[in-house]
């Protein structure tokens, strides 16, 4: 039998979470039957399976993929970027792909609130967008450009909360075209202000 090369597997992987991606923003984890997961991917459920132990396991796989984007984004340029690009994101991607973000972003939120052993195995993993966004504050602080009277835990709750309601206002269909100038009061309000002379 020959040897399937490293690169043709992340293919393979790649292709499945972008499909997953779809199946469960389009039909929420539980409609996301294997049948839907075989048809969104292209790929037999033994070929799915092969590369992820379940159906939970591959949803964890794509909410932590979604996520150490996030985290990457979030080392480089901080949480407001994060959002400025979902803002962007119909521009830039197609507008199906934004939507099956959201819509996946929403479906872990659900799971949150309602699935204790969820809740237990994502903590973990969404412990690195945090990590990333209070480091990033943390040598923002250091380099003289953060606020300095308020807590750096307190500024990345208060970046988090910010994003999950821009995803909800997102999610809902509202219109985003105003929210550049929200974006700016956010960043604003995290930045340390100097004394004028």
């Amino acid at each position: 039998m020959p040897r399937v090369s490293q690169d043709h597997l992340d293919a393979r992987r790649r292709q499945i979470l972008d499909g997953a991606r779809s199946c469960f923003a389009r039909h929420g984890y539980e409609g996301a039957t294997v049948r839907r997961l075989e048809e969104a991917t292209g790929l037999s459920r033994g070929a799915i399976f092969h590369h992820f132990r379940d159906k939970e396991s591959l949803f964890l796989a794509l909410a932590e993929d979604d996520a150490l984007r996030m985290a990457d984004v979030v080392a480089e340029q901080g949480l407001v970027q994060v959002m400025r690009d979902l803002l962007d994101e119909p521009e830039k991607r197609e507008e199906e792909h934004a939507a099956d973000w959201l819509g996946t972003r929403l479906e872990v939120s659900r799971r949150l609130r309602t699935d204790p052993d969820f809740r237990a195995r994502w903590a973990e993993r969404s412990e690195q967008l945090t990590a990333a966004t209070r480091q990033r504050l943390i040598r923002q602080r250091e380099a003289g450009n953060l606020r300095d009277d308020v807590d750096v835990t307190v500024l990345t709750n208060f970046l988090e909360l910010v994003l999950e309601g821009l995803v909800s206002h997102l999610a809902m269909g509202l219109p985003a075209d105003d929210m550049e100038p929200v974006l700016d009061l956010v960043e604003e309000t995290v930045r340390r202000h100097r004394r004028r002379s």
